[in-house]
């Protein structure tokens, strides 16, 4: 065989092998984005605890697994919105559902103060599924010295103390009955997806630590039976995040929920809404350089936005 037909033949085995490839990584990530079936949380236990339950992701998720017939440990700092959630779940699905509530504002209080209260009240309920979802996050774009020590502290206490704490409660229970699903909330900001964050540092930060723990503790675990993941989302339209649904990309807290609950139980990290999977695909190819530079630039901007708004209040308020 001639050089040239050899040449040929070794180009077109290579580029029918790459096709191969692409297709069969397109086709496995239309099946698990929306073919794969959802796991049964009831085979979990009969009980889930949410935190940061009474508004954003945390709300929209209570209210998915609601229907899917788990009763629900609401918890949250805001007691009106608690409230609402709990009787609004109540109305939609009656009898059928328990709640139980729990306020509780997890950056007012030391690890072991909230190990203590969570473990009492708990205590006799079949907890199948934990999500780790209450998170604070700066009011806008700021250097971090203009953090003052209050939102500093919160985003500690909150995303990664808070946290760390109510899964040490659960997993003994868990580890008994060997089986059980823990659910983390991070966040894009604090992922591989992004090679830094500026002007929302402490927060992709805190949230880079929930990723690595949830990695670390999902293999430690798993053998026996539980399901530990850090679900990854990028922007959602919610207060934390303070942006605007859009479509493909920004989805709202109930878009986002149908999602978040198909995929529990399966990988230890992914993200579960197809548009932010599409997102990370995009960005994938930019060097860390322009990457880093448009985020900064981006946050520069609502950085601007939330200055202005401060001042306009206080002229309002003069």
């Amino acid at each position: 065989m001639e050089f040239q037909e050899l040449f040929t033949v070794v180009a077109t085995t290579i580029g029918f092998i790459s096709l191969c490839k692409t297709s069969i990584n397109f086709l496995r990530w239309v099946w698990v984005m929306f073919l794969r079936p959802p796991k049964n949380l009831k085979e979990y236990g009969s009980w889930a605890l949410i935190t940061g339950a009474a508004d954003g992701i945390g709300r929209a998720l209570a209210f998915e697994m609601a229907a899917k017939g788990l009763n629900l440990v609401l918890l949250d700092r805001n007691v009106s919105k608690l409230e609402a959630t709990a009787n609004e779940i109540h109305e939609r699905f009656g009898a059928r559902v328990e709640i139980k509530k729990i306020v509780m504002d997890l950056g007012k209080l030391s690890g072991e103060e909230i190990a203590k209260a969570i473990e009492e009240e708990i205590k006799g309920l079949d907890v199948g599924v934990l999500v780790n979802n209450a998170g604070v996050a700066y009011s806008y774009g700021k250097f971090f010295h203009e953090v003052d020590d209050l939102e500093l502290m919160d985003s500690i206490k909150v995303n990664m103390e808070a946290a760390t704490w109510i899964t040490w409660v659960v997993l003994p229970s868990m580890l008994k009955k060997k089986k059980g699903a823990i659910v983390n909330i991070g966040s894009g900001s604090g992922s591989s997806a992004v090679p830094s964050f500026p002007l929302y540092t402490n927060y992709a930060a805190s949230k880079a630590y929930l990723s690595m723990f949830s990695r670390s503790i999902s293999l430690e675990y798993k053998q026996h039976g539980i399901d530990i993941q850090c679900q990854i989302p990028m922007f959602v339209s919610t207060r934390l995040s303070r942006t605007k649904a859009y479509p493909l990309f920004v989805p709202t807290p109930e878009t986002y929920s149908k999602a978040s609950i198909r995929w529990i139980g399966y990988e230890h990290q992914c993200s579960p809404y197809w548009g932010h999977s599409v997102q990370c695909l995009l960005t994938h190819p930019l060097p860390d350089v322009v990457l880093s530079a448009f985020i900064f630039w981006y946050s520069l901007r609502i950085r601007k936005r939330g200055q202005l708004k401060n001042l306009h209040k206080k002229n309002m308020a003069q």
